[in-house]
């Protein structure tokens, strides 16, 4: 993994939209949050400006560069860490870019909700295949990967591997009726697919931030953004 690029990244105009419209639907005080694949702890950083944050990262590499502005709990581990936790724990889970590399996707789930409170939220990041298809056409001018994509093979990931991309009907069944959708938002609708020489103009950020907030939560738009934000409620 090319850390010093991702920790680039996180700085340029696009790579804080991305986070910025991540977190206006995370609006959380004084909540107990459990952020599940935290990688550099930039979320939860964020969320632990008002709230008991609690991160579980197993890359040891990521976690010598994590951000810690604000201070959480940070724990090395996966999965077998979240099973020595209480029941019913945390008012919030982030789970971010994180199901697309792993294989048992429905013990993660379930382990989810075990450990959120009634009406807990459960937030995911997911990439979205149709996204990432007008990304290939649009930004990339790769027709031939586009193709492969729309074939049902999966895109690769310089820093992960392989993208096992799924779509919210596959989640569904995943949750067996433990979780009901609340909302579903489109993240970098138009943003990524714009010259990167249009996005350290004056004002562009602000400019974009405010047009992907407009089309976020309508299916038209959401539908071929990059990423999709799920916000669930458990039952």
């Amino acid at each position: 993994m090319n850390i010093n690029a991702y920790l680039d990244y996180i700085h340029t105009p696009w790579g804080r939209l991305f986070y910025r419209l991540v977190w206006h639907n995370l609006k959380f005080r004084e909540k107990r949050i459990l952020d599940f694949g935290s990688g550099f702890g930039v979320t939860a950083s964020h969320l632990a400006a008002f709230n008991d944050v609690t991160a579980v990262e197993p890359n040891e590499e990521i976690l010598e560069h994590r951000v810690c502005e604000n201070r959480y709990l940070q724990i090395a581990g996966s999965i077998e860490q979240l099973k020595d936790m209480e029941d019913a724990c945390f008012d919030v889970i982030c789970c971010h870019n994180v199901l697309e590399y792993i294989e048992n996707r429905a013990d993660y789930i379930a382990e989810f909700h075990r450990l959120l409170k009634k009406d807990g939220i459960l937030s995911i990041v997911k990439h979205n295949k149709h996204g990432k298809v007008m990304h290939k056409v649009v930004f990339e001018n790769n027709a031939d990967e586009a193709m492969a994509l729309l074939n049902g093979e999966n895109a690769m990931s310089q820093n992960f591997g392989t993208i096992n991309e799924y779509e919210l009907e596959d989640l569904q069944e995943c949750m067996a009726e433990r979780f009901v959708l609340d909302k579903l938002c489109g993240i970098r609708t138009f943003f990524g697919i714009q010259p990167n020489s249009f996005k350290s103009d004056p004002g562009w950020e602000e400019s974009m931030y405010a047009l992907e907030c407009a089309v976020e939560n309508d299916p038209v738009y959401s539908n071929v953004a990059f990423f999709q934000h799920l916000l669930l409620i458990k039952e």
